[in-house]
C-alpha cells in the first residue's frame, strides 16, 4: 500500500532504495546516532550478532511483513525519500497492537512531515489493519521525536527502564499509545485540524490508500 497525504508518501520499502536510502542516512549520522539502536556486546552462551547489510535489512522486513508482523515503509517527501517508519510487534489474537518507530532527515524536520507520517500509518493500522493500539517507544532526552507524539495526543502511559540498547547501553524510554477509540474521526484528521488545515473533510479525504507495486 501507499498512503499518501499532500506532499508526503509513505509507500513500501524496496531493494532499489538503497542508493537514496544510504545517502540520507550517511548525512544524518550525527543526527541520527544517539537514538538508534545498536547491537549489545555478545554474551557468553550467546550467538555473536552484526548490523545488518541494507539487501538484508531489506529481505528481513519484507519476510517479516509477509508474515503479517510488520509493516515496514520508507518516507518521502515531495517526491524525495527523507526517511523510514517501520510498523513492528505487530500481535493479533487479544492484544492486536504494534508499536511504530522512525527517523527523518534532518533537513525537512519541523515541516510536519513525520506527524503527517505517524498520523498516515494509525490510520492504516486501525482503520484497514484492524489493529487497536499503537505505541511510539522514545528516549526522555530525544526533544524533536516527543513533540511528534505530543502533535498527535499520543498519551503517556510511563517510563520502561533500560528498553532497547541504543547508541552502546541500555536506555530508559517513555512509552506513549494510542487506542482506536481515542480517535474515531482518524488521527490525520486530528492532526490537520490541530495545525489549522480544513482542506480535509471527515476521516482525511486527501488522504489516498492504493496498491503499491511489489517491492523489488
Amino acid at each position: 500500500m501507499e498512503l499518501t497525504d499532500g506532499d508526503v508518501t509513505l509507500r513500501p520499502i524496496k531493494l532499489r532504495d538503497q542508493r537514496a536510502w544510504r545517502e540520507v542516512n550517511r548525512r544524518n549520522r550525527d543526527w541520527l546516532r544517539p537514538w538508534e539502536a545498536t547491537i549489545p556486546p555478545p554474551t557468553p552462551s550467546g550467538p555473536i550478532a552484526h548490523r545488518p547489510t541494507y539487501r538484508q535489512m531489506v529481505r528481513h522486513l519484507r519476510a517479516e511483513a509477509s508474515a503479517g508482523r510488520m509493516l515496514p515503509f520508507v518516507i518521502e517527501y515531495q517526491g524525495r525519500l527523507v526517511g523510514q517508519l517501520t510498523v513492528a510487534g505487530i500481535t493479533w489474537g487479544s492484544m492486536c497492537s504494534g508499536h511504530v518507530g522512525y527517523w527523518v532527515d534532518q533537513s525537512v524536520a519541523g515541516r510536519g512531515v513525520m506527524p503527517t507520517a505517524v498520523a498516515l500509518a494509525v490510520d492504516h493500522c486501525f482503520r484497514t489493519v484492524g489493529l487497536h493500539r499503537i505505541e511510539v517507544c522514545i528516549r526522555p532526552e530525544n526533544g524533536p521525536s516527543r513533540r511528534v507524539v505530543e502533535k498527535l495526543g499520543f498519551r503517556e502511559e510511563g517510563l520502561r527502564p533500560r528498553y532497547l540498547h541504543i547508541d552502546g547501553g541500555w536506555r530508559d524510554h517513555l512509552v506513549f499509545a494510542l487506542t482506536a477509540e481515542e480517535v474515531p474521526e482518524g488521527l490525520l484528521s486530528r492532526w490537520r485540524r490541530k495545525r489549522g488545515d480544513n482542506t480535509a473533510g471527515p476521516g482525511g479525504a486527501n488522504t489516498v490508500d492504493r496498491p503499491g507495486t511489489p517491492p523489488k
